[in-house]
């Protein structure tokens, strides 16, 4: 009996700790493969990358949490950082009143932020007032944002968006870049909702048992709807950071984000049946991710071969937590 019951508390410290874990490995079979992994320059390189994905997937892991899923960030970031750029550069013509509004930066991209949010909002209300399963949805979000990203950029990049704007995507304050910092600040707020807030409470609850938190009062529509405009303004946010660093708002920006953001949140112990995960454990799942992405691009791996490796972690990582789940 004693031995079962070590064994068992074994199996929960391992299961608790498995993404800290992989990280660990993971580093390790990288430093021991290539000189440059652990120089300060590549850190400090990955520590940037990585900052998008955590913007992502803080959002994501509150829709996964209520038991959802959104297959939109990625064309989300793409229209919302074009909107922001175009706003931008050419600001807004309004012919009829013979009218020329200009932006500053802090416009464009209060415009760029707006914009998300109101997708979002769109994917929480398709639904919760018409029923529409999550899955597909999004996956109407997907193309239909996409598709307003071509429309409004006719295929073109916008570039040329000047020195502050690039601040917010390659600059540095107190030694550390601009967007580690906005990452930083996006998870002190999500780890306070989903800790002290009761919002908070409210999310986990519905993804642990939505009938159950009917009953009790919980306005479902509401909450999942704020969860899917949060996610939106926070993939917004990523695109501006994307935008900024490269100066230019790519048409095809943001293609596959919604796999990276999903894997993080999956790696970082989340339970894709809702009602189970943690903030911190997302950004671990977003490290590793990251770590991967730039290990793999260190080894000089082919880009068609790193596809292949990461739908392959974001399979393994799917069936041990339903393995987890069910044991």
């Amino acid at each position: 009996m004693e031995k079962s019951t070590s064994i068992r508390n074994y199996r929960d410290i391992l299961i608790k700790f498995q993404s800290l874990l992989a990280l660990v490995i993971l580093c390790f079979v990288l430093a021991m493969m290539t000189d440059i992994f652990f120089t300060s320059s590549n850190m400090l390189n990955v520590m940037r990358q990585i900052s998008v994905n955590i913007c992502i997937s803080v959002g994501m892991t509150l829709v996964i949490l209520t038991g959802g899923i959104d297959l939109s960030v990625g064309s989300i970031l793409a229209l919302s950082g074009a909107l922001t750029a175009g706003f931008l550069k050419f600001g807004l013509e309004l012919p009829f009143f013979d009218t020329f509004i200009g932006f500053t930066i802090f416009g464009a991209v209060l415009i760029g932020i707006l914009s998300g949010t109101a997708l979002g909002t769109f994917n929480g209300l398709a639904i919760t007032v018409f029923r529409v399963p999550p899955f597909v949805a999004t996956l109407a979000m997907l193309t239909i944002a996409r598709g307003f990203t071509m429309l409004y950029t006719k295929g073109f990049p916008i570039s040329g968006l000047g020195q502050n704007y690039a601040f917010i995507g390659t600059g540095w304050l107190l030694g550390i870049p601009v967007p580690v910092w906005i990452a930083l600040t996006v998870v002190a707020i999500a780890f306070f909702v989903t800790n002290k807030t009761r919002l908070g409470r409210y999310i986990y609850a519905i993804g642990g048992n939505e009938s159950a938190a009917q009953l009790s009062g919980i306005n479902i529509r509401k909450i999942k709807t704020i969860v899917y405009a949060i996610a939106g303004g926070l993939a917004a946010l990523g695109g501006i950071i994307v935008t900024s660093r490269l100066d230019s708002a790519q048409p095809n920006a943001g293609a596959s984000y919604e796999l990276d953001a999903i894997a993080a949140v999956v790696i970082g112990g989340t339970s894709l049946s809702g009602g189970k995960g943690t903030i911190g454990g997302t950004v671990l799942g977003a490290i590793i991710i990251g770590v991967l992405n730039n290990g793999l691009v260190l080894l000089n791996v082919s880009p068609f071969w790193q596809q292949v490796i990461k739908g392959f972690v974001i399979l393994l990582a799917i069936i041990i937590d339903k393995s987890n789940t069910r044991k």
